[in-house]
C-alpha cells in the first residue's frame, strides 16, 4: 500500500482526533493549552499547501508534512546537533557539511555538539528578548513544528513503520524536542564562521610533554595561500544566481520580476523543502527553507519576491593569541594573563565489537571564541608562543529568525530594506527582492564583523596581512584591547557593521548577484568605498556573474517577461567557451596541419576529430550539446593551473589575450592567448581524459551526465558554473579514467515570479531535485523528470489556482 493511501485520498478530508500527550504535555515536558488546527492541501509534485489558525498549528501542519518526506534525512541531523553520531554511528566515520563542502568525523562532531549543549549558548539566545531572541510566534511555530513530526513518526507506529530504507527500523530515528530544532537552526546560523573550523575546534590542545609543541614555524604566505585554495573550495562551492527587476526592464513596465536559483546541495540537509504558509489575515507566503526550518527562506508573498546568494562578506575573523610563556592555556590581553576556559565532555562511543564506551574530551575558549588549530585542513598550529581563537559574528545570532518571518510578511521592497536594519540577522547572504510596484533591491546588510580597513591595517598580524591581501579575511592581534571588533552607533549588536557602512543599492531596471561582491551588483551603479572583509572591488568577475550581467541587460533593454527570465536562467550558454572557442580551434587547426599530434603532461597526443568537435560544438550545456564535454576538461585544466595562485594575488592569468580592465569589467577578460604553452598542454590534457575514460570526444552532455533515482537515469543539463560561466551551475566531478560522477548540487529551489493588474502573483518554480529524499515517496523524482526536460511547476498562490489543481490531497488535523 502506498504510504499515503491511508492518510489523504484526492478531494477527501481527513481530520485526525486529538491525541491526549499532544493537549498535555509536549514532547520535551512543557505543557501547553493551545490546541493545533491545520489543513494540509497538497497539489501537484506532492507540495504543500498549509493553512492554520495560528503560528503554533502552522508549525504543526509544517512539522507534519515535512517529516512525511524527508523524516530519515533529518533524523540524521538531529543525531548530529545531539552530539550522538559517535554512539549510533562509531567514531571513526565521518560526514560531509555539504552547505560548507567541510568533512568532520563523527568523534570531533560529537565534542562540538556536546560542548554547545552544555554551555546552553542556545538557552541564553532563547531568553533574550525581541528582537534579539525569537519572537513568541517564532516559538509557537517551533513548538508545533516539533510535535507535527513526532505526530507523523507516531503515526506510522515509529522506526518500524518508516519505509524510507535509510532508517527503516532504526533505533536512532527517535521523536524530537525543541532543543533539537533550535540546536539544528543554530547549526545553519554557524554555517559560514564556528561549522567551517568545527574539527580544528575539536582537536586543538595545548603543547605538553604529551602532546609537544610543534617544530615547524608557520609560514604566513603558504598558510595564506593553502587558505585561499580551501576557502574558494568550500564555501566558494556555494553559490547562487538572482536577478531582480524593475519596472523600467519588464515588458510592461509596471511591474517587478524576480529570478531565485540558489546553486546549493542536492544531497542531506542543506536541501530546500518547498510549502505554502498562510494564516489567514497574518501571513501567505510560498517558497523553500533548508531543511528543519518551518519558515519561508527565499519565495513570495501577495506583493513581494526575494531571494538569497552567498555573501563574499566573511562572518568571522581569527584572531591571533600571544601565550603567557610557561603556560600555553593563557593569554596576554593589554599585558594582562587571561585564562582560558576549559570546557570538558563526556561522549558516548560504539566500538567496533559494538559496546559503548565513554570518552572524555576538552575544547578550550577564550574572550573571543573557541580555540582551533586548523581551518579547512590548513595547520594553525598551537604551540608554546601562539594560538588561534575564532570570534563568530553569527555566535549570537537567533535574530535571523524574526527576520525571516517578519521577511515573509513584508509587502515590498522597501518595506524589506527595514526589515534587513532592523534585524541585521542574515547570517551569510546577499538578499536580492522584487515587488508588484516595480522596485529591484540588492543588499548585502546582516552580521558581518565590524573590521574597517584601517583596524585591519593596524591589528593584522603577519598571517593576516598575508590573508587579507589574498582573500581579504583579518587574523587579528589578540593581545591588544584596541584590535577588537568596532561597534557602529546604528549596529544592533556591538561588532558589528551597522546599516549604513554596508551596501545596498535600490534600481528601476535591474539588480543581479551570482556569489561575486556586492560592487558590480548594476554595472551602471558600482557600489564602492566598502570594507575589504565585505567584498573586493575593482577586480575581476567570476564568468558566471558576467554572462548573468550581460544576459539580464539585453533582455532588459528588450523588457522582461516571466518567460524569458525562465528561459534566461536555463539557456545553458557556456560562456568560457563564447570567450575563447574559436581561438582554441584555430590553435588546434594550426597543430593539426603541422605535427598532427598536441602536447599533454603524459607526452605527445594524436588530436584525431578534436578541432571538428570543438568546431561544431554549439557553445551550450544542453544534454544534447557535444564538444562540452571536451572543453570543460580543458577549461578546467587550463583554469585550474592559476585561478588560485597568482591569478588571485595579481588577477593576471597569462592564458587570457585581453587582461582585465576594470573600466570594462563585464568582458574583460577576454579571448585566449595561443601563445602561453598551457593552452595547447590543457587541450591535449582534456583528449587524453576522454580516450582514457573510454568516451568519444563529441560524446553528448545527457549521456554523461545524469542522475540515477530508484533505477532510472535522469539526464542533467548545465555545467560548471565556476570558472567555466554556467548560469545553470551544476556540481559533479570528473574521475579519471570513469568520467563525471552524478551531480550533487547546484540549481536547486528555482523561482521566477512576477505580477500583473490582477491580485495573483504570476509564479514558475522547480525543486530540481524532487520534495521527498524517500526513494518510496511519489514526490521522489517527479520534479527531477521535469528539470531534465526544461519544465517548470506552475506556482499555486491564490486560493482559486490551489482549488483549480488536477491534483489534490486534503489533510485535516486537529491536535
Amino acid at each position: 500500500m502506498a504510504r499515503r493511501a491511508a492518510l489523504a485520498l484526492t478531494s477527501l478530508a481527513l481530520v485526525a482526533t486529538a491525541v491526549p500527550a499532544l493537549a498535555g504535555a509536549s514532547s520535551d515536558g512543557e505543557t501547553h493549552a493551545a490546541k493545533y488546527d491545520v489543513t494540509i492541501t497538497r497539489t501537484e509534485y506532492g507540495i504543500p499547501h498549509i493553512v492554520a489558525k495560528d503560528f503554533a498549528s502552522l508549525g504543526y501542519g509544517y512539522g507534519y508534512a515535512f517529516a512525511q518526506d524527508n523524516l530519515c534525512t533529518m533524523a540524521a541531523d538531529y543525531v548530529t546537533v545531539e552530539g550522538k553520531r559517535s554512539r549510533w554511528f562509531g567514531p571513526t566515520g565521518s560526514y560531509e557539511m555539504r552547505g560548507n563542502n567541510v568533512t568532520v568525523s563523527n568523534l570531533d562532531s560529537d565534542v562540538f555538539w556536546t560542548t554547545i549543549a552544555q554551555s546552553h549558548v542556545v538557552d541564553h539566545l532563547l531568553a533574550r528578548p525581541a528582537p534579539y531572541g525569537p519572537t513568541a510566534d517564532i516559538k509557537q511555530a517551533v513548538q508545533g513544528y516539533v510535535d507535527g513530526y513526532n505526530r507523523w513518526l507516531r503515526h506510522v507506529g515509529g522506526p518500524a513503520g518508516v519505509t524510507d530504507p535509510a532508517c527503516h527500523g532504526k533505533a536512532w530515528v527517535h521523536p524530537i524536542t525543541t532543543s533539537d530544532a533550535y540546536l539544528r537552526f543554530y547549526q545553519l546560523v554557524l554555517l559560514a564562521g564556528q561549522d567551517v573550523v568545527m574539527p580544528g575546534i575539536a582537536e586543538a590542545q595545548p603543547p605538553s610533554p604529551s602532546n609537544p609543541s610543534p617544530v615547524a614555524g608557520l609560514d604566513p604566505q603558504r598558510a595564506a595561500r593553502l587558505l585561499a585554495v580551501g576557502w574558494h573550495q568550500s564555501m566558494g562551492g556555494l553559490g547562487s544566481n538572482a536577478v531582480a527587476v524593475g519596472k523600467a526592464g519588464t515588458k510592461d513596465h509596471t511591474h517587478g520580476l524576480l529570478l531565485g536559483n540558489p546553486h546549493f546541495p542536492w544531497l542531506d540537509t542543506e536541501r530546500f523543502y518547498q510549502a505554502q504558509l498562510t494564516i489567514p489575515g497574518v501571513v501567505n507566503v510560498t517558497g523553500a527553507s533548508l531543511f528543519g526550518v518551518p519558515v519561508v527562506l527565499i519565495g513570495h508573498n501577495a506583493t513581494m519576491a526575494w531571494s538569497h546568494t552567498v555573501s563574499t562578506a566573511f562572518r568571522f575573523t581569527p584572531y591571533q593569541l600571544t601565550l603567557v610563556p610557561g603556560d600555553p592555556t593563557s593569554y596576554l590581553v593589554d599585558g594582562t594573563p587571561t585564562k582560558m576556559q576549559q570546557r570538558t565532555v563526556k561522549v558516548v562511543v560504539r566500538g567496533s565489537d559494538g559496546k559503548l564506551t565513554t570518552e572524555t574530551h576538552s575544547t578550550w575558549w577564550t574572550r573571543y571564541g573557541p580555540v582551533f588549530n586548523n581551518i579547512l585542513g590548513i595547520p594553525l598550529p598551537w604551540t608554546l608562543t601562539t594560538a588561534f581563537a575564532i570570534r563568530d559574528a553569527n555566535a549570537d545570532n537567533f535574530r535571523v529568525f524574526n527576520h525571516f518571518l517578519a521577511t515573509d510578511e513584508a509587502p515590498s521592497a522597501a518595506a524589506e530594506l527595514k526589515v534587513l536594519k532592523k534585524y541585521e540577522g542574515i547570517p551569510w547572504v546577499n538578499t536580492i527582492v522584487a515587488d508588484k510596484g516595480g522596485h529591484a533591491l540588492y543588499a548585502d546588510i546582516g552580521a558581518i564583523p565590524n573590521v574597517p580597513n584601517a583596524l585591519a591595517q593596524q591589528c593584522n598580524t603577519a598571517l593576516g596581512q598575508a590573508t587579507f591581501a589574498y582573500l581579504g579575511l583579518p587574523v587579528l592581534d589578540g593581545s591588544r584591547t584596541s584590535c577588537d571588533w568596532a561597534t557602529d552607533k546604528d549596529a544592533v549588536e556591538p561588532g558589528l557593521f551597522g546599516p549604513s557602512h554596508l551596501p545596498h543599492l535600490f534600481r528601476w531596471d535591474y539588480v543581479t548577484n551570482s556569489n561575486d561582491s556586492y560592487w558590480l551588483s548594476n554595472p551602471n551603479h558600482p557600489l564602492e568605498g566598502f570594507a575589504r572583509i565585505i567584498g573586493d572591488e575593482r577586480t575581476p568577475r567570476t564568468l558566471r556573474t558576467r554572462i548573468g550581467l550581460i544576459m539580464t541587460a539585453d533582455n532588459a533593454k528588450r523588457g522582461f517577461t516571466r518567460q524569458m527570465m525562465q528561459d534566461e536562467d536555463f539557456s545553458d550558454r557556456q560562456y568560457a567557451g563564447e570567450l575563447t572557442r574559436d581561438d582554441l580551434v584555430g590553435m588546434c587547426e594550426q597543430y593539426a596541419a603541422g605535427p598532427g599530434y598536441l602536447p599533454s603532461s603524459s607526452g605527445p597526443v594524436a588530436i584525431g576529430g578534436a578541432c571538428t568537435v570543438l568546431k561544431k560544438w554549439d557553445l551550450h550545456e544542453n544534454l544534447d550539446s557535444r564538444g562540452a564535454i571536451l572543453f570543460r576538461r580543458f577549461w578546467d585544466h587550463l583554469s585550474g593551473a592559476t585561478q588560485n595562485t597568482a591569478y588571485n594575488a595579481a588577477h593576471v592569468a597569462p592564458w587570457w589575450k585581453t587582461q582585465f580592465d576594470a573600466t570594462d569589467a563585464v568582458h574583460t577578460p577576454n579571448g585566449l592567448n595561443t601563445g602561453d604553452p598551457e593552452v595547447a598542454q590543457a587541450l591535449g590534457d582534456a583528449i587524453n581524459d576522454l580516450h582514457a575514460a573510454k568516451l568519444p570526444l563529441d560524446v553528448p552532455v545527457g549521456q554523461v551526465q545524469y542522475v540515477e533515482k530508484n533505477g532510472k537515469r535522469y539526464p542533467i543539463h548545465g555545467g560548471v558554473g565556476d570558472p567555466n560561466g554556467d548560469f545553470n551551475a551544476i556540481w559533479d566531478d570528473w574521475v579519471p579514467g570513469k568520467g563525471l560522477t552524478q551531480p550533487d548540487g547546484g540549481s536547486s529551489f528555482v523561482q521566477v515570479v512576477t505580477w500583473h493588474d490582477s491580485t495573483c502573483p504570476d509564479a514558475r518554480t522547480i525543486l530540481t531535485y524532487s520534495l521527498s529524499t524517500d526513494p518510496t515517496d511519489p514526490h521522489y523524482a517527479d520534479q527531477t523528470a521535469l528539470f531534465s526536460q526544461k519544465k517548470w511547476v506552475t506556482d499555486r498562490f491564490c486560493a482559486s489556482a490551489i482549488a483549480a489543481s488536477p491534483v489534490k490531497q486534503v489533510t485535516h488535523l486537529v491536535g
